[in-house]
Formats: C-alpha cells, sequence, structure tokens
C-alpha cells in the first residue's frame, strides 16, 4: 500500500486530504460496528476493536471467518455496507486507497505481489517514488543537485531495509527469479521503505522458511510501527503479538492478550481447540 476535495472538504490537519477528523482518538487503527455483505452471506458482522499505537495485533480465525475482508475494508479496497475505520482519529471508511497509502497505510497481500522484472532493490526504492523528486523536468534535464541529494537518501533507505529484512545478497536479484518466502520479505521491505504509520501484513509467514519466519518476527517487534497482521501460524502470532482480535463467521467472539485468548473456551472451540 502506498490532496484535492477530502471526505469532510478540505485537507486533514496532516496534510492529506479526504480524511476528517473523527472517532477513535487515542488509538491508532479504530474499527467500529464494521459490517460488510457478499449477496446474501454476511462476511463480517458489527466488528469492532481498537488498537494502541505501536502495538502489534493479530488477526485470526479459522478460514471463511472474514480476516481478509476485515483487511480489505481496514485498507480501502471495499466500503463497508455499514460502519466506520479511524486511523490515527481521523475517520478513513469514504477514503480512497491511494490517499490512505499516501497518509501513511502500508499492506502487504496474501498472494504476493512484486514487480517481477525490476529487481528487489528496485522494487524497495518504488514504494518512495510516488513522492517525486522535485524540480520538474528541468531538474531530470539538468541533474539538479537537490534532486540527486533526493536519489542517494532514498538508495541509503533502500540499503537500510534490505539490511533490516535479510536482503541485501538479494539486493540485485529480479524479483521474479525468487521463491515466493523471499519475495514475501521483499513485500514487507518495500511497506517499510516509506515510514508507515501503519502496517497490515496478510499471511506474512507463508512460504517463509524457519529461519525467514524468524527474522520476520524479530523486524516486525523491532519496528515502532502499529502493526495489524492476519496469520494461521499461532507460535509467531503468540510470540510476535501484543494482543489478539479473534473471528469467527464475520464476527468478533474474542479481543486480549496472546495468553488471554489462549485460555478462552470460545476460542479453543471454534478455532485452537
Amino acid at each position: 500500500m502506498n490532496g484535492g476535495t477530502g471526505v469532510d472538504g478540505g485537507a486533514g490537519a496532516d496534510g492529506v486530504t479526504g480524511v476528517k477528523a473523527d472517532g477513535g482518538a487515542g488509538a491508532a487503527l479504530a474499527v467500529e460496528a464494521v459490517s460488510v455483505s457478499f449477496g446474501g452471506v454476511r462476511a463480517l458482522s458489527d466488528v469492532s476493536f481498537e488498537v494502541p499505537p505501536g502495538q502489534v495485533c493479530g488477526v485470526i480465525g479459522p478460514n471463511g471467518a472474514g480476516k481478509t475482508t476485515l483487511f480489505d475494508v481496514i485498507s480501502g479496497l471495499r466500503r463497508p455496507a455499514s460502519g466506520s475505520v479511524s486511523v490515527a482519529g481521523r475517520d478513513t471508511t469514504a477514503v480512497p486507497a491511494v490517499r490512505r497509502a499516501r497518509a501513511g497505510l502500508r499492506r502487504t497481500f496474501q498472494r504476493t505481489q512484486v514487480f517481477g522484472r525490476l529487481t528487489v532493490a528496485d522494487n524497495v526504492l518504488a514504494a518512495m517514488e510516488w513522492r517525486g523528486g522535485g524540480g520538474g523536468l528541468l531538474a531530470d534535464l539538468t541533474g539538479w543537485p537537490a534532486r540527486r541529494r533526493l536519489e542517494r537518501e532514498r538508495r541509503r533507505r533502500v540499503d537500510e531495509v534490505l539490511a533490516l529484512c535479510g536482503l541485501t545478497e538479494l539486493r540485485d536479484a529480479y524479483a521474479a527469479s525468487l521463491p515466493v518466502g523471499q519475495r514475501r520479505l521483499v513485500e514487507l521491505a518495500r511497506a517499510l521503505a516509506d515510514d508507515p504509520a501503519l502496517l497490515l501484513l496478510d499471511e506474512p509467514t507463508s512460504g517463509l522458511d524457519a529461519d525467514q519466519t524468524t527474522r520476520l518476527g524479530e523486524v516486525v517487534r523491532s519496528l515502532d510501527t502499529t502493526t495489524l497482521l492476519v496469520e494461521h501460524d499461532m507460535g509467531f502470532v503468540m510470540e510476535v503479538c501484543d494482543r489478539l482480535v479473534v473471528l469467527d463467521l464475520g464476527e468478533v467472539i474474542a479481543v486480549g492478550t496472546p495468553a488471554e485468548i489462549r485460555d478462552d473456551p470460545a476460542v479453543r472451540a471454534a478455532y485452537l481447540g
């Protein structure tokens, strides 16, 4: 995931248009009474929870529980039938996905989405290119010093993120040539490159080997970024997450710490049992 007239008729206090002040004050993410239906099937039903700033929150539940649909609503790919989503106290329910991305929301997907014909380094660099280089066509033609300085700074950031994700030796490899586990790490690096305010990770350990999963956990725990992740690897979830939201048949059946969720009879019956 990576203004114009906003939802409230103007730019928000953070300078990003289309994001209006609203509920969820104090929470990095607030989901309130969100419902989504596909025909006669209720995918989400009055889903509500909050994630405090800087926490890692896991969303777990059986297949078909509504986890990816929830991610689609939070990231702006799907409008809920009812309810609201607020990020850092600002209602983003009606805000397009691109504006949410430019406000700092980053997301990975169940199926890896890398630029196969670009190198690993250029995949990560692409996450920052939307900001432009400044100076327009004249800067392009003359090699404007400020443009060259900005390019060097972005390349340094690419190097930092590749090192964090264990991808330095693969920086010049084409993304299409990598196995799925390494492509997932490329997606993670790309999501981290532009300093996300809210990070959504959809099945991030899928395809990773044990060492890569360990590395992923270390990276996630080292971040100050508020992170929401959907994951089926319960060992990873219990080790990495500060709190968990459990979905079953589109409804929240429990919210709590990993220890509380592990001992919850309703959760054990629906999922962990």
